[in-house]
């Protein structure tokens, strides 16, 4: 059986801004068990990097309320203090932002930067130095010891997202969160970038968050995925629950409008209407105004789960959802 890391138990974020507070996460419920990649799918603004940011306790200051749990290895990460949180950062939970060259210092050698974090366990400078061309050679970066004393903006971007990998992984955390990984990269080194994602993943057993919304690279790696709408997951289970018996009515729209193989098959579906305003905290479900199912209940009461397998789930007034 499956041990399970990381577990989030109706997790809210609200921030606060003119008009009062915008929910940007609601109710929010998973858990990430280890050696699994869990992909968090949806579109943009949706409260994927949220999530991410809320887990490591990184977003702004005095600007958020949040409730609910996160827990990791069994332990509520809102209880710990800022100081217990940062030996829990890079050591054992790290982060792949989405712009690498935005998290990299350009005044440091890429390899000083990765060697930085290797030292902080006490590890002697040359032995850090080794281990960062080894972990250079690991996410296949070629040249790795030119590569190490280069600055960030003398490498191409499937480079950087190298460095930021052999970074989090310097450490061989347990979980390695994932934001956008392939974001503004071609697609041959998106495919590098998934393969060593997936080989790190089997080699050092580690848990990935992969936070995306392009279901091209979720069919690719996933075992599980959550599809999130407007701070929402509206459906969760595994890869082939999602892709092969999709149910939301969300979740069955956004499988339409996917690029197919064929142009035989028609024009690509779309969604009609606009995300809600989160600023108004109201109770129904939040797709309704798009839904081609609405009912008058939708708009005045919360969404039920409804069970479809032991792994499969989603959140909605329709039984069967969106047949």
């Amino acid at each position: 059986m499956s041990e399970e890391l990381l577990k989030l138990n109706k997790l809210y974020v609200d921030y606060k801004v003119k008009e009062g507070y915008l929910s940007a996460v609601k109710k929010v419920s998973f858990s990430i068990n280890k050696g699994e990649i869990f992909a968090i799918v949806g579109e943009s603004g949706c409260g994927k990097s949220t999530i991410a940011h809320s887990i490591l306790r990184l977003l702004p200051e005095h600007n958020e309320i949040i409730k609910g749990n996160i827990f990791f290895n069994g332990e509520d990460l809102h209880e710990y203090t800022d100081k217990q949180l940062e030996s829990i950062r890079g050591r054992e939970i790290g982060m792949i932002f989405q712009n690498p060259l935005d998290s990299l210092n350009p005044v440091y050698t890429t390899g000083f930067q990765v060697a930085e974090g290797i030292m902080l366990d006490n590890v002697s400078k040359q032995e850090a130095w080794n281990r960062v061309i080894n972990l250079y050679n690991d996410v296949k970066m070629p040249d790795a010891e030119k590569r190490a004393k280069s600055f960030p903006h003398e490498l191409s971007g499937g480079m950087r997202q190298r460095v930021m990998i052999a970074m989090m992984l310097s450490r061989t955390p347990q979980l390695l969160i994932a934001d956008e990984p392939t974001t503004a990269l071609d697609v041959t080194i998106e495919a590098q970038i998934l393969n060593i994602i997936k080989t790190l993943r089997d080699e050092y057993n580690t848990a990935v968050m992969l936070i995306t919304h392009n279901f091209g690279l979720v069919a690719e790696v996933a075992d599980k995925v959550a599809v999130m709408y407007a701070g929402e997951v509206v459906e969760q289970g595994t890869v082939f629950d999602i892709f092969d018996n999709p149910k939301h009515p969300y979740t069955k729209l956004l499988m339409k409008s996917l690029p197919r193989k064929a142009k035989s098959e028609g024009r690509l579906q779309t969604i009609n209407g606009s995300v809600p305003r989160l600023t108004e905290n109201k109770p129904g479900c939040r797709f309704e105004n798009r839904c081609p199912y609405v009912m008058d209940i939708c708009k005045i009461k919360d969404t039920e789960r409804r069970i479809v397998t032991e792994s499969h789930f989603f959140n909605c007034h329709l039984e069967k959802g969106g047949e």
